[in-house]
């Protein structure tokens, strides 16, 4: 009965299990490189547009020049219709089409604005939003020339004009995401809710499995023992097996994937601590209520997509349904993704995090209370026999 045994018989147990090594090592190693492969380009380039030219002028085809520089798009077909060309997009040909209008190069000399029409596939929201860039760069830069050429012949400066063209100048400064990539968007919060979910299916596997050997008829170590002791040295286990994949994954990855680092070590380890320790005592929940250890890859697998979706680092916050965004409130990764976004992504100082810090501390103790609870009526309902297996 004593501390040593308890924590020879949980190393044990953890790691003959295929189920528990697979999920805690293998998931974690193999998203950390399978996750962010199909971004590794950061943003989509040369997407596959056609245009259709109803004027057929020299300035018409210029735009069409400079549309396939860019390095967002390429031309890729020309239609003779706004039909064969969206044919040609629902199809999936091309990811996106340009359409000039009839007397384009006309209205342009004359100083009137003509009208290009863009259209892209929103259902991808980069790729659309590369092809609309794209387009629109190329239309903005040919309408400035345009305008420049027109302030030169009324006898302007040709330098002034060229600086003079448009009434305001843009300067754009990437904050929090200097790339403008989807690695350094979305990554670093999808990290922290892989770690979330693989720890959450390992400690509730061996619950699970623990009370199918119970209901077996079997006996167990974990029968033998305090619930409260079980579940702290269950926890201390899995928090130092957690640790170094924690520090791999905001350590190595980071640096292979060039996501910013911003936070201190300490801050990190600071806000590390209690999301485990959440997420551990969770898992200890959700193991005593499974009656097959099965069920535990299920049940944590079928929340991941809404958690996805739901946290606030995809779909903004204020867009969430308010009672969706409480009820995401009662998972430990809500508030340790916005911690470490805002600490390691923002620069944000550690009091700018203590709301977050404090509702983990809050969950550690709630579900720490919780899974003692459960732990002590399951031992109760199994009555176990003094002979351990």
């Amino acid at each position: 009965m004593s501390w040593r045994a308890l924590l020879k018989f949980e190393l044990t147990a953890i790691f003959t299990n295929q189920s528990i090594l697979f999920t805690v090592f293998g998931g974690v190693l193999i998203y950390s490189f399978l996750y962010p492969l199909p971004y590794s380009q950061q943003l989509p380039r040369e997407q596959h547009v056609a245009v259709v030219n109803l004027d057929n002028s020299q300035t018409s085809r210029e735009l069409e020049r400079m549309v396939d520089a860019t390095p967002q798009v390429q031309l890729a077909a020309r239609a003779l219709s706004i039909e064969e060309a969206t044919m040609m997009l629902n199809t999936g040909k091309v990811e996106g089409l340009l359409v000039i209008p009839e007397h384009f190069s006309r209205d342009l000399l004359l100083g009137k604005s003509p009208t290009l029409a863009y259209a892209g596939d929103a259902a991808y929201f980069l790729v659309y939003g590369s092809v609309v860039e794209g387009l629109a760069t190329a239309g903005g830069t040919l309408g400035a020339k345009a305008k420049v050429s027109r302030m030169v012949m009324s006898g302007e400066n040709i330098a002034l004009a060229a600086e003079q063209h448009s009434a305001m100048s843009l300067t754009m400064q990437p904050v929090f995401n200097p790339t403008m990539g989807y690695i350094n968007y979305v990554v670093p919060a999808v990290f922290v809710l892989i770690l979330h979910q693989t720890l959450l299916i390992a400690v509730a596997l061996l619950g699970g499995g623990q009370n199918e050997h119970a209901r077996q008829g079997r006996n167990g170590y974990w029968l033998q023992y305090p619930p409260l002791r079980v579940t702290l040295v269950r926890a201390c286990l899995f928090m130092l097996i957690y640790l170094p994949l924690v520090m791999y994954y905001f350590g190595f990855t980071f640096s292979f994937y060039q996501i910013s680092r911003l936070a201190a070590i300490s801050d990190l380890l600071v806000v590390t601590v209690p999301f485990l320790l959440a997420v551990i005592f969770m898992g200890v929940a959700i193991g005593q209520l499974l009656p097959r250890r099965e069920l535990a890859t299920v049940v944590v697998l079928l929340s991941s997509i809404p958690l996805i979706f739901s946290t606030g680092f995809i779909w903004p916050t204020s867009a969430i349904p308010a009672p969706i965004n409480m009820l995401v409130q009662f998972v430990p990764a809500t508030p340790a993704i916005h911690a470490f976004l805002r600490l390691n992504q923002m620069g944000a100082d550690f009091h700018q995090v203590v709301l977050q810090w404090g509702q983990l501390w809050l969950q550690v103790l709630v579900y720490g209370a919780i899974a003692v609870t459960l732990m002590l009526k399951n031992n109760r309902r199994q009555k176990p026999s003094a002979v351990i297996n």
